[in-house]
């Protein structure tokens, strides 16, 4: 059986703390699955919640894959003024290597004070969890949480959040939802999540392994490494043909004893990507970590900036592809000139993504 709980929060008394070794990822990457039946819940115990006033409310999911025992949290960031009646973006984030829920706090603050929601979702066994433990097998610990089976799983949790913040179960959420505009993203191991997510694949044993979502209209992709050292990344890539946003900087560098990662990686998972409709921000300097929560990586004065610029950058793609509105896009790349290597401007073929082709 299925259990849940859902505990709801302040939205400004909640610190996100998120920690990032080097080592976010071993750049093994989520490669898929199979889809698995569909997942029931109990219906979740509400708390109360802490009147606030602040432009949006959190809510802590404690949801149990009954059909994999394994369990799936998640926390919500919901805008406190959605009109009744009205329906408003989703977007579904993946953490990096041993991160959590609580991670990525900047965007979904800046994404639920505009009225686009945000599900964050925990994926247990390569969550904080990592951390915990005997340090000299640490470097272990990491190797497991990169394992093909881990990634498998995280394919699984992201379709299970998705299933449960859907479901009348946890409220009224659902009813909100424009199911139109339902957009994955991701960190580093959580961009790997977002890419398979929109159907991105692996080939083992003769066999290609996917998880792709037709929920999923669009993908942000911050930071993604190299596919579990997949020599040819075309074939990985060449089911992604939503929209999609690739964030990096030229310090975008993943460096650990036994496993190195060029800035240059993350270029090449844009290139491989066959569709037109994507696009591409390169900061100047920075680092790997500088797009989390950590305060400082990458430069005292760049790191702010830089997540400031994330996360303005992340709606004004949504507004190109799900409106063509380009204003957003080219105030952006006007503003944020200055501390960028490469602009993703507002390609012509980046057009509206169009709705008949979203799955209701």
């Amino acid at each position: 059986m299925q259990t849940g709980m859902q505990t709801e929060l302040s939205g400004t008394g909640v610190a996100a703390c998120w920690r990032l070794f080097g080592a976010l990822l071993l750049a093994l990457v989520l490669t898929g699955a199979a889809a698995t039946g569909p997942a029931r819940a109990q219906s979740p115990a509400i708390s109360q919640a802490t009147p606030n006033a602040s432009a949006f409310r959190i809510v802590d999911f404690d949801w149990v894959d009954g059909a994999r025992s394994r369990p799936v949290p998640a926390r919500l960031h919901w805008p406190n003024d959605v009109a009744p009646g009205a329906r408003i973006p989703l977007i579904v984030f993946s953490h990096g290597m041993g991160g959590s829920r609580r991670g990525y706090s900047y965007l979904a603050r800046y994404w639920a004070s505009r009225g686009v929601a945000s599900l964050h979702v925990q994926h247990a066994g390569s969550d904080t969890s990592v951390w915990a433990g005997n340090p000299l097998t640490l470097v272990q610990r990491l190797q497991q949480a990169a394992h093909e089976s881990e990634a498998l799983a995280r394919g699984l949790d992201v379709r299970f959040a998705l299933d449960r913040v859907l479901s009348r179960d946890v409220g009224a959420y659902e009813a909100q939802i424009d199911r139109q505009r339902i957009v994955v993203a991701g960190h580093s191991y959580g961009a790997n999540t977002a890419l398979v997510a929109v159907g991105a694949g692996v080939m083992r044993e003769g066999r290609r392994m996917e998880a792709k979502d037709p929920r999923f209209a669009a993908a942000i992709v911050i930071s993604s490494p190299p596919f579990y050292g997949e020599p040819q990344l075309a074939p990985v890539l060449e089911n992604v043909t939503v929209p999609t946003l690739h964030v990096t900087s030229t310090g975008d560098v993943i460096k650990i004893p036994g496993y190195y990662s060029a800035a240059a990686d993350r270029l090449a998972i844009y290139n491989a990507i066959a569709t037109p409709r994507k696009a591409l921000a390169v900061f100047q300097g920075g680092s790997h970590s500088m797009f989390t929560d950590r305060p400082g990586t990458g430069g005292l004065d760049l790191n702010p900036k830089v997540k400031a610029a994330t996360a303005e950058l992340s709606l004004a793609f949504l507004d190109l592809v799900f409106d063509g509105d380009r204003t957003a896009m080219a105030r952006w790349n006007a503003k944020w000139q200055p501390i960028m290597a490469s602009s993703p401007g507002a390609p012509p073929l980046l057009r509206p993504v169009a709705r008949s082709s979203v799955t209701q």
